[in-house]
């Protein structure tokens, strides 16, 4: 049976990352060679399929991921996310601190991935607890979990923007609807999470956090900072841009006027990348006395960042493809042709088993869209929405498998089984709340 191929594969693919500690990369591509000659592939098509997946994958995304890389880093080292978080904080006052930090850090995780906007946030957080006497987790919490959302659910990060081309989903249309989805799942996973949490295991909130396993940590002045809305708007900047794109084409559908052309022009998620860079070398670089030697700087330590990530969704896209050419998607979808189970239910199903056999969101998504592809003509259904339910699944139960769990068990100071019953159950309630919101937005608006 192919699905028992890919399980077996899937198996091999664990062995190899978890218990035999190999590169990512080497182990999908290891892996994508043995499915495929277990589902009867040839043998002399087999490392063409490998490169054709590969190829594809990184063909547009490369663009959208290295801009976005060095967007985010620019925003970073300028203390534009500082900028954010402080000000918000100043505004909200102690109170709706939570509230400052869940804005902030929805913010500031649009323009960064997951990792860097943790690495970034973690010692502002830090201070600010510190500050108004507050455990540090009441704050991070909510500061991970808005992060954790962004990089589920919304472009330009790596795993909703490849499977939006795997599904032809428009990525304006799922960033919009990412966004509406985003923000009620951020706030029950976040602070409605955080409020519970504190009730049941006030024990958890006592840890000592610890940043030293992240290097040494930038310090800001604000005054030295950028201003808040050039902070703002150029972390936005893509968003807005696609997002403009998105609403004009709803507004003018099949419109050949120059105006609206040069709208989706600018709104392609490439171009819309590349101008907010060229943007945010003025707002983050030249207009803070940076020279361009120093700001090419910047760009080149942003794309060193993200290379193997780059790789390991290669690899993704190549086991992805097997499974693809394999037939495995079609196969999948035939045992689906009767079901009355709604296509979103599916897909976030597939994704939450591969997420928690893999650990790593991004393949455990691209290999789902590998499998769910081919039912897509079966059902009358927005691609949008199985992007989002593919991201929902694929987050689901963080455990020590993923490198998140372990960044942030050292940082907040928890012990392994604090680890599991916050961070864990944490991604869990965003998963499935987040399905949840998805099934009201699919009633809703369509």
């Amino acid at each position: 049976m192919p699905v028992l191929i890919v399980a077996i594969g899937i198996a091999i693919l664990l062995i190899l990352i978890m218990a035999l500690k190999w590169n990512t990369f080497v182990s999908l591509v290891i892996v994508s060679f043995l499915v495929a000659l277990f589902l009867g592939m040839d043998p002399t098509q087999i490392a063409l399929t490998i490169e054709k997946g590969i190829g594809a994958q990184l063909g547009h995304l490369a663009l959208v991921f290295g801009f976005g890389a060095m967007l985010g880093r620019l925003v970073a080292d300028a203390g534009g996310g500082y900028r954010i978080a402080a000000t918000l904080i100043a505004v909200f006052g102690k109170k709706n601190t939570q509230v400052a930090v869940v804005i902030a850090s929805f913010t500031v995780g649009i323009a960064l991935f997951f990792e860097v906007g943790l690495i970034l946030l973690l010692p502002i957080i830090y201070a600010i607890a510190r500050e108004l006497k507050l455990p540090f987790l009441y704050l991070g919490i909510p500061m991970a979990a808005a992060l954790n959302v962004t990089h589920g659910f919304l472009p330009p990060h790596p795993a909703p923007t490849a499977i939006s081309l795997a599904y032809s989903a428009d990525i304006g249309h799922v960033l919009l609807l990412g966004i509406a989805v985003g923000i009620p799942t951020t706030i029950v996973c976040g602070p409605l999470f955080n409020k519970v949490l504190y009730r049941l295991a006030p024990a958890v909130y006592q840890g000592q956090s610890d940043l030293s396993a992240f290097g040494e940590q930038k310090s800001y002045r604000l005054e030295e900072t950028p201003g808040f809305l050039s902070s703002v708007l150029t972390s936005l900047a893509p968003v807005l841009f696609m997002a403009l794109a998105t609403v004009v084409d709803l507004l003018f559908p099949g419109s050949d006027s120059a105006a609206v052309k040069a709208v989706k022009f600018v709104g392609t998620p490439a171009m819309a990348m590349l101008i907010s860079l060229i943007i945010a070398f003025w707002t983050m670089g030249f207009a803070r006395g940076r020279s361009a030697e120093e700001i090419g700087k910047t760009l080149t330590s942003a794309i060193a960042q993200i290379s193997m990530m780059l790789l390991i969704i290669g690899g993704g896209g190549a086991f992805k493809q097997v499974i693809v050419d394999g037939g495995v998607g079609d196969y999948v979808a035939g045992l689906f042709a009767a079901s009355t189970l709604s296509p979103l239910i599916i897909a976030w199903s597939i994704a939450a088993m591969l997420r928690v056999c893999l650990g790593s969101a991004t393949v455990a998504a691209l290999t789902t869209s590998g499998i769910v592809a081919p039912m897509l003509p079966m059902f009358h259904i927005d691609p949008a929405l199985i992007v989002l339910a593919t991201g929902a699944g694929s987050v689901i139960a963080c455990h020590v498998n993923d490198a998140g769990f372990w960044m942030v068990k050292e940082s907040f100071g928890l012990t392994m089984k604090q680890t599991f019953c916050t961070w864990t159950v944490l991604t869990t309630v965003l998963s499935v709340s987040g399905l949840i919101f998805i099934l009201i937005a699919e009633r809703l608006f369509y």
